[in-house]
Formats: structure tokens, C-alpha cells, sequence
């Protein structure tokens, strides 16, 4: 019978009356989306996978209703409810009308390919900005969702375990068309060893509460950028333990995916972003094995499709595709960073310009960039752009806080560094204690370090402060604490002439980053 239902379906009568003039169907390993002109419906394929089973009218009533109220958090506006499939005496197939009910579909409003991430991205259009605005929304989405003892027990590494060995159990003697059966086992191994080596990191991670239940499927394809916010579709809905995840599980999915396309700057900067937004670089040191593990869940549902003799001829040629790319690209996890290891240290006096050639240089380098100014508040229990008023080296701006502010400094860079990445970090250095620490640390991990101290003159400084106060800022810097500041601050002695780079920050600032090159030998910046 659903093969006439989706064969009804492809006819306008079969839906509200003005609703559709022409009917697209898109079929995937699990659905059947109907593409009208305003709206969308998508029935649920009976199979079972062993991941899901759909083989009952009941069972694809319950994923419809699951897939409508999870989808919500991300895209309150597009789920619309589900609707039941009638058939009238007549035989006659039709959507939310009459007759016995036969089958249930998803009801969404239809949006705007134009916004759609990855169009976005082959048009050239996917901004920085953009990817910016997607990160912050998933790091608020991951700090409200569900989190507690069932589902903090899926980030373990038994239970991430279980679900590799699943995943490479399901594909034999299948995966071996898109890698050979050597590829196929040393990823295996990869996967499980990386996962024996570090449970206690992954045991952390559910300490520290970073197991949510997030969305579990987050690709391009499923991200819309649109003129009022992001807008996310199409989160796991057919098993729980799919969504109940260490929220790098989520945030990796996205970045495999810009790999994927070719933009391993783009996936960078996104992590990048989403662990300021998040406050949480401990990401870096989980985040190849599951952009591997993710890459290999694609290569597994394409595979699916690809041998699927029920799929059409196009839909199995693009699935093979796909198959063999994700397959490489789980493979290929333990490739080299984009940028070598190493520390770039951004100081000087308060609205010296640091944060803004940070910023700058942070693209450049397709580095995450770690800041005194978001861990203070952070750690403070304030939001990033809240005003504080204090008073010099007072309240969260004390010695003891400062102190704190550091060692999160030092432990948030030292995460990263461990990856094997570039880091920058962005804070005053005022003193030569904090200068000589962040220095141990790229000593320590062996890794080259460099010092740019922001200058300007103190009159500028004052003039960008009063500026500043003018609008939210994660700085709570003002003109009247500047020549207290001053007074404190340090001269830079201590540093090598290789290491110690001097910046006019009145200059041009694509002067400066011309001089940075020179002096730190990185490239053009990457495309945006």
C-alpha cells in the first residue's frame, strides 16, 4: 500500500484544496518528502535498519509526532503537526482529509533554498558572519537542551563505543565498495583506540555536563540562514541514543560536513566560534575522532541508499558518491592541521586595538582564539556582553581573579595545543609573570611562541574607550581606569627580538597583518 500512497501523493487533488499545483518527491534511506509550493510533507519509509523500525502504521505515527515536537527547539516556526493519510471508499488517497486513516506525515512550511547552508556555500556566499550567528545559536541551543543521568551515560566511552562498533558491524560487507577491507579495519581500530586512550576525557565531558540531547544530525543541508535567525532542521527523531551526545558530537557533524565541501578553514573557524560562544575548548581534544566517527555515519546511510535497488538509478549514482567521499574523509582524521602548532600571544595596554588584530588574525590562522575578557565574565557567572562597573583590580577584576582568569587561560590554550592546532591568546599580559606562563606553556608543548604587543597612543587609548561605551562590549574597559592601568603595566624586556613583535595600532590594520606575515610566516588568508 505505501507504494500507492507515494504514488497518490505525486497528484495536487491528493492534497488540501489551492494547496500544491505541482508535487516534487525527494526520497531519502528513511522518508518520502513531498515538495509543494508553501509546503512540505514527509512520510515515513517501513523499514527497518536496525538503528530504527518503521514497519507499522503506528510506529510511523509515534516517529512523526517525535520528529514534530524535537524539531521545534531549532525550527519553531516550520514544524506544522502531523496529519493523517485517508482513503476514501473510492480508493482515493488523501492528506489530512476523510476516510480511513492509512498512514501519518510530517506537515512543514516550505522554506527558501536561497538560505539553505550548503547552497549558500557553493554560491560563494556563506559568510564568516554567518557561520558566526549558526555557532552561537547551536552553543545556546546545547546550553538549554536535556541533559541529566540517562542521557549523560550515552557520552561515555563504553557507550560511544558500542555505537563505532555498531556502525562498522552494520556495514560489512558493504563499506568494502567505498574503502578496502585494510582502510576499513585500521579505521575501526583508530576509532576504538582513540576512544580507550581518552576515557578520561570523554569521562569529563559527562562530569562536566557537555552531554545534552542535541540534534544529532547536523549538516548543511539542515541549516538555513534566514533574514530573522538561523533556523535548523531535521534532528534525529527515531532513536534516542543518536541525539544523547557530547555536544562535540554535534558541533563535529558541522565541521566533517565543511570538510566535506572542500572548506577546512570554514570548519575551523566554526569550531572556532562555537567553543568562545560555548566556553568550551576541553572540544579540541574530541573533536577529530568524532568529526571521523560522523564522517562515517554519512558513508554508512549512503551506503545504505547506494545498494538500495528500491532507490532510483539517480538517487543510487549520488548516494555511491557520497558514500566514497565520507568514507575517505572518516580515514583521514589524523591528517595534518591546516596551520602548525602554535602560540601567538596578543597583549598591550587596554584599547591598544589587541582584540581587534586578534580577531583578524584569528581568521588568518584558522584559530580558535581564547580571551581574558569572555573567561573573567565566565567565571564570574556573567553573560559575555553584561557591563560590570568596578573598580581598578576590584571585584572580578581582582589579583585573585586574575589569577583564576590565567590558569583557565592557560588550560583552554593547552586544550587546543594538545589537538595539534594553532591557538591564540588574548589578554592584556600586563605583568611579567603572565607573559613568562603562556610562554612556559608553548615551551612546554614544544611549539614556536610570539608575543604581539598592541601599542597606541595613550590618547587614542582613552578616545576608542569612550567609544566603547557607547555600545555592549565584552570589555568592561573605560577611560577613567586607563592611567591606573598604565601605572601597573609591565615593559616588555624579558623577550627575544624573534619573539617580541611591536604593532603601531594606529597603522592600517592590513598593515599590520602584512608586517605579521613577514614576521610569522603564515600564508594569504583562506576565502571567506
Amino acid at each position: 500500500m505505501t507504494t500507492q500512497i507515494q504514488d497518490a501523493l505525486l497528484s495536487a487533488e491528493a492534497f488540501p484544496e489551492g494547496a500544491a499545483t505541482h508535487v516534487e518527491r525527494v526520497q531519502t534511506h528513511i522518508s518520502w518528502v513531498f515538495l509543494l509550493e508553501r509546503d512540505v510533507y514527509k512520510l515515513k519509509r517501513p523499514v527497518e535498519l536496525g538503528f530504527l523500525d518503521f514497519r507499522t502504521v503506528e510506529k510511523r505515527r509515534l516517529a512523526c509526532q517525535a520528529e514534530v515536537e524535537l524539531n521545534r527547539r531549532l525550527a519553531p516556526n516550520v514544524y506544522l503537526g502531523v496529519v493523517p493519510i485517508g482513503r476514501t471508499p473510492d480508493g482515493c488517497f488523501h492528506v489530512d482529509g476523510s476516510g480511513e486513516v492509512v498512514d501519518w506525515a510530517v506537515h512543514m512550511s516550505r522554506l527558501s533554498d536561497d538560505g539553505r547552508a550548503d547552497k549558500l556555500l557553493a554560491a560563494g556566499r556563506l559568510s564568516l558572519e554567518h557561520l558566526d550567528a549558526i555557532a552561537a545559536r547551536l552553543a545556546d541551543f546545547h546550553a538549554k537542551a536535556a541533559c541529566g543521568r540517562h542521557i549523560a551515560e550515552w557520552g561515555s566511552p563504553e557507550h560511544v563505543d558500542q555505537n563505532v562498533r555498531e556502525n562498522f558491524a552494520q556495514t560489512r560487507g558493504t563499506i568494502e565498495h567505498f574503502l578496502s577491507r585494510l582502510q576499513a579495519g585500521e579505521l575501526e581500530n583508530w576509532q576504538r583506540n582513540h576512544l580507550r586512550d581518552r576515557a578520561g576525557l570523554f569521562r569529563a565531558r559527562v562530569d562536566n555536563q557537555r552531554v545534552r540531547e542535541g540534534h544529532g544530525d547536523l549538516r548543511l543541508e539542515h541549516v538555513y540562514v534566514e533574514a530573522n535567525g538561523i533556523t535548523v532542521l531535521d534532528c534525529i527523531e527515531f532513536n534516542e541514543r543518536f541525539r544523547y551526545a557530547d555536544v562535540c558530537a554535534d558541533v563535529a557533524f558541522l565541521s566533517m560536513d565543511l570538510e566535506a565541501h572542500g572548506r577546512v578553514d570554514l570548519a575551523e573557524f566554526f569550531l572556532a566560534r562555537y567553543a568562545r560562544h560555548a566556553n568550551d575548548f576541553e572540544l579540541y581534544g574530541l573533536v577529530d575522532f568524532y568529526e571521523s566517527y560522523r564522517a562515517f555515519v554519512r558513508a554508512k546511510v549512503a551506503a545504505f541508499t547506494a545498494v538500495d535497488d528500491a532507490a532510483d538509478h539517480a538517487t543510487r549514482e549520488l548516494a555511491w558518491e557520497r558514500a566514497r567521499r565520507y568514507a575517505l574523509l572518516a580515514v583521514s582524521a589524523q591528517r595534518s592541521p591546516l596551520i602548525p602548532a602554535v602560540v601567538v600571544a596578543v597583549g598591550g595596554m587596554i584599547a591598544s586595538g589587541k582584540s581587534t588584530l586578534a580577531e583578524r588574525l584569528g581568521i588568518e590562522l584558522s584559530a580558535p582564539i581564547v580571551d581574558t575578557d569572555r573567561i573573567r565574565k565566565h567565571l564570574g557567572g556573567h553573560g559575555a556582553l553584561e557591563r560590570i562597573d568596578a573598580r581598578p583590580f576590584e571585584g572580578i577584576y581582582s589579583e585573585n581573579m586574575s589569577q583564576r582568569v590565567h590558569d583557565e587561560l592557560s588550560r583552554r590554550a593547552l586544550s587546543v595545543l594538545r589537538s595539534g592546532r594553532p591557538v591564540l591568546v588574548d589578554a592584556s599580559f600586563r605583568t611579567l609573570e603572565q607573559r613568562a606562563r603562556i610562554r612556559t606553556l608553548a615551551k612546554d608543548a614544544k611549539v614556536p611562541f610570539y608575543f604581539i604587543e598592541c601599542r597606541a597612543p595613550a590618547a587614542v587609548c582613552k578616545s576608542r574607550l569612550v567609544e566603547r561605551a557607547k555600545a555592549p562590549s565584552v570589555s568592561d574597559g573605560r577611560a577613567g581606569m586607563f592611567d591606573a592601568f598604565a601605572a601597573s603595566f609591565q615593559a616588555v624586556t624579558e623577550l627575544t627580538a624573534a619573539e617580541h613583535i611591536v604593532l603601531d595600532t594606529t597603522r592600517a590594520l592590513s598593515l599590520n597583518m602584512a608586517d605579521l606575515r613577514r614576521r610569522i610566516g603564515f600564508g594569504e588568508s583562506p576565502p571567506a
